[in-house]
């Protein structure tokens, strides 16, 4: 059989039901390429080897039994570390929360756990999840797997899971995406990612950075295990909306005007007018959208409702001036409170306003597609300085409600992968997966892994 850690979650899924693979064996193969690769990439915060083995041993006497279990039985994955497992350790990348551990179970986490998934770790996150870039001061920043000689940055705020995935150390990886944090990582780490419509999986259970904006999501290596996983993440079996199959032929599709391509790196911009021309050679029908809202207008908005929010859930630490917190998240916070004159009413209404702006202008589409990040991945010691925004097109998504969808769509001439933003109306997660689906069905882009020896 080829490296058990090349499988994808449906691979692997339909392997363990045909009793053809053990879940022992897959989770020994990505436990000892964490082994191999974590102290130079450093997604895992802790890994639960041990625990993850002997649930892996339950989950094959399950299965070898004949008991009744769900297709996903004995799938390892990795989990963000700002969601609480019973009796573990919830960091929340941050040091200045201490080490008590969870009383509570998040219930996303109890589907996994009622689905037979193996937990094989939490993977590192920015503090409280408040960063694009994916960096952390106090606890140390994922290294990007497309670049073993320069430490770039990862994307944020699910850093580790994106990097776990994108390096083979775990089938998929749960994420959160408040502005981003599940899109912008899946782009700088050349995976999938798929930020849902807020309030269709629950966030019981999880660190909150905005009870407004916060969602749940995959991280995966194709289109069709984030349908899946999204199926599991609802309560649901595992299965693909029936719609994922059916092409986009007939489809209507918006792109982005001259203003907001005028921010794009040209590398990135390339590869984005290259996957428009595919999906148009596969029968969608490509309109510029010429009344766009300029995107950066959103960035002011969605950095007020983070920091306002935050600042409300760890006002204490905040407050305290040698609280050992980030400090590049310490200055968000300072910042985004002063925007609007700290009025948060103003702020929701400016929300508001952007959310119907952006409506109208979508109203005509089945879905809008941009870049999902405007660059490629950068050095680590350029964050601080950088006036770059990794978000521009990722808030807009989450202010407006909407759900999105990030794709692999090629490489700059670095070799650092890019990325293709799929839009949809709120609860059209079947449409945006669809197109995605047609997408990878037609290119390669997903299959290409970073060389890491």
């Amino acid at each position: 059989m080829t490296d058990l850690t090349n499988l994808t979650v449906k691979e692997s899924s339909d392997l363990l039901q045909e009793r053809k693979l053990s879940s022992v064996d897959l989770t020994k193969a990505c436990l000892e390429r964490i082994a191999s690769l974590d102290p130079k990439l450093h997604a895992y915060l802790e890994v639960f080897a041990d625990d993850a083995l002997m649930a892996a041993q339950g989950a094959d006497m399950a299965i070898r039994s004949g008991h009744a279990v769900g297709p996903f039985h004995g799938v390892p994955f990795a989990l963000k570390d700002i969601v609480h497992v019973k009796g573990r350790v919830t960091t929340g990348g941050s040091k200045a929360r201490g080490r008590e551990k969870a009383d509570v179970t998040a219930e996303l986490a109890r589907r996994l756990f009622s689905a037979g998934m193996i937990l094989l770790g939490k993977a590192h996150t920015v503090e409280f999840a408040f960063g694009a870039w994916g960096t952390n001061q106090h606890m140390g920043a994922p290294r990007n797997p497309w670049d073993m000689t320069t430490h770039r940055n990862s994307g944020g705020s699910s850093s580790g899971s994106a990097v776990a995935v994108a390096s083979r150390m775990a089938p998929w990886a749960i994420g959160t995406d408040t502005g981003g944090s599940i899109r912008i990582p899946a782009a700088f780490c050349g995976i999938t990612g798929l930020k849902t419509t807020a309030g269709l999986i629950p966030t019981d259970g999880v660190l909150p950075l905005s009870n407004l904006l916060d969602t749940i999501g995959p991280l995966a290596r194709s289109v069709e295990d984030a349908a899946i996983l999204f199926d599991v993440l609802r309560g649901q079996g595992g299965t693909a909306d029936p719609s994922l199959r059916r092409g986009v032929k007939g489809l209507i599709l918006g792109a982005l005007d001259d203003r907001n391509r005028a921010v794009v790196a040209p590398a990135v911009l390339e590869n984005y007018d290259r996957a428009l021309e595919k999906l148009a050679s596969l029968g969608a029908e490509i309109v510029v959208l010429r009344s766009l809202p300029e995107f950066d207008q959103f960035s002011d908005v969605a950095s007020a409702i983070m920091a306002m929010e935050t600042y409300s859930f760890n006002r204490a630490l905040f407050d305290d001036d040698k609280a050992p917190l980030d400090e590049q998240v310490r200055g968000r916070v300072r910042r985004g409170i002063k925007l609007f004159g700290g009025d948060f009413q103003q702020v929701l209404r400016e929300q508001e306003k952007l959310r119907a702006s952006l409506d109208r202008e979508l109203a005509g589409v089945d879905a809008l597609l941009t870049p999902t990040v405007p660059v490629t991945a950068i050095p680590v010691s350029e964050v601080d300085t950088t006036t770059l925004n990794p978000g521009y097109f990722t808030r807009p998504v989450n202010l407006a409600g909407r759900c999105g969808l990030a794709v692999p769509n090629g490489f700059s001439a670095e070799g650092l992968p890019t990325s293709l933003q799929i839009v949809g109306a709120p609860g059209a997660e079947a449409m945006i997966l669809r197109i995605g689906f047609a997408y990878q069905n037609a290119t390669d882009w997903h299959l290409r892994q970073p060389k890491l020896g």
